[in-house]
Order: C-alpha cells, then structure tokens, then sequence
C-alpha cells in the first residue's frame, strides 16, 4: 500500500513538473516580440526607399513638345555646314536628325542613318518605318538587305563604309544628301574607330553630315580635324548641364527584392554592404564536408 501511494504521488509530481514546464514555454511564447511585427518597421522602410527609386521612371505624362534651343540652333546649322552634336544621353539628340531627314524626303532627296549595332539600327529601322512610312525605309546590315532603293537607308557605320569604298572603285557617287553617323564618339574606339574616321574622311563634300555624339571634352578639336579632312566647314553644337534624366541604380536579389543602391545621402546602401559581408564570410568557412588531409 505504501509503495502504490508512493508511486501514485511520485507520478502526479512528474506530470506537475510537465505540466509546469508548458505554462512556462507558453507564457516565454506570449512574452516573446512578434518576429512579423518587428519586420514591418524595416519593410516599410524597403518599400518606401524603393517607391522612391521607381518614382518617374516609364513613359512621361502627355506634354505639349518644345524643341530645346541646341536643336533648333543644329537645324539651323544644317543648312550650310556640317554639324558635331555633343549632349547627355537622353537630351534630344535623335530629334535633330528625324527633322532633317523628314525635310529631305519632303524634298525629294535621300539621307543615311548609321548605328554601331545591329540591335540599334534594327530598332531604328522599325521606329523610321513607323514614322515615315515602311515604303521610304530601308535597312542594310550584314544580316539584313531591305528596301536598298528607300529615300532612308537605316544601317552600321561598317556597310555605310563599305558602299563608299564600293562607290570609288565604280566611279558612281553615293546615293545620299544626308549621313546621319551616330554615336560618333566611337571614333575614339580603339578596336571600330577607324570604321568612323574612313567614313567621315570618304564621304563626299557635297554629302552633309550630322555627328551625333555623347558629351566630349574635345569637341572642338574633333570639329577641326572633319573641316581638315572634308574642306567642309562643321560647327559644333553642345547641350549644357547633365543629362535631363537621371539615372537610377538599384540591385535586383535572387528573392526577387529591390534594393537602392545608394541611399539618401549619396553612400552604398547599408543592407548591400552587409550582404556583401555575409558572401565574402560564406566563403572563408568551409562546407562540412571539407576534410583537412
């Protein structure tokens, strides 16, 4: 009988300590901050910092359309020389040459488009079709031969080369009023920079070219050297300031998250040096299957 009693109460303190040690488990569980709570500070910060980065970019709101003075001022220039643009990616500088090349075709008279890539000058080939009509556009690549009669021929700086060095060895001149050379600081380019130079030095003084460049800081020297080789006269004409839109850099994650580079005051988002942190620890330590021989 005693040793039945002693048993029964020796169980009942064994379930109490259980017992015990739940309440205490849930009451530590209740006691302890939400993890989700504590998140939400900081993801409202992510979402904020990137609503900010996103904030202007895509298509613009609808806007009455004024051309910039530099664009007006190239036009103008167009008419008796040639021209050197230098601006800020994104400023306009493609507008000066649809407006040319619209006036030419109005005229009756032909004009080239030239591009460093094929990818661009297929992009403009199709932005021109829509523009001026599938008719008046062509494109020569080497990969592509469309429309060569067009009034424009969208094509590389390579196959525009190529037709003037075919058009001394025919004697027939090239069939253009216009050269549009794109991108024309890749004249500087140590591999394709010759492509540039044969092509402003082969084009004929009648032919009028319109440089498109990124900003420079030898514009004028460049100028001089085309009046050189061409016996042209070429003005140069530069947009002041930094470029009208500006960028913005983020990381994409492979969580599929956005972070801002920088932050607000212009330094490496500190969420991006800790990760870097965290990569560059992941590799010091070795894997647990690593065995020291």
């Amino acid at each position: 009988m005693g040793r039945g009693r002693d048993k029964r109460i020796g169980d009942k303190a064994r379930r109490g300590e259980r017992n015990a040690g739940k309440r205490t488990d849930t009451k530590r569980l209740q006691q302890a901050p939400d993890a989700s709570k504590l998140a939400q500070p900081r993801a409202f910060a992510q979402t904020r910092e990137v609503r900010k980065l996103l904030q202007g970019i895509g298509a613009p709101p609808a806007a009455p359309f004024k051309p910039d003075p530099f664009q007006l001022e190239a036009l103008a220039a167009l008419e008796f020389a040639d021209v050197l643009v230098t601006a800020p990616t994104g400023s306009g500088k493609t507008w000066i040459a649809r407006e040319e090349i619209r006036r030419l075709i109005a005229g009756g008279r032909r004009a080239w488009y030239t591009s460093p890539l094929k990818a661009l000058t297929n992009s403009k080939y199709q932005e021109f079709g829509a523009e001026f009509g599938t008719e008046r556009v062509g494109i020569l690549t080497g990969d592509r031969k469309e429309n060569p009669d067009a009034p424009l021929i969208v094509g590389t700086t390579e196959i525009y080369r190529n037709q003037l060095f075919d058009s001394m060895r025919s004697g027939h001149d090239v069939r253009a009023d216009l050269v549009v050379l794109d991108e024309a600081h890749y004249l500087a380019d140590e591999d394709r920079g010759h492509v540039w130079e044969e092509a402003i030095i082969l084009s004929p003084p009648r032919v009028r070219l319109l440089l498109l460049s990124a900003t420079i800081g030898n514009a004028e020297e460049f100028a001089r050297w085309i009046e050189q080789v061409r016996g042209v006269r070429c003005c140069v004409v530069t947009r002041p300031g930094d470029r009208p839109v500006p960028l913005k850099a983020a990381l994409l994650l492979p969580d599929q998250r956005l972070l801002p580079l920088l932050n607000d005051t212009g330094r490496l988002n500190p969420e991006i040096v800790a990760l870097g942190d965290r990569a560059r620890e992941e590799r010091r330590t070795p894997s647990r299957g690593y065995r020291k021989f």
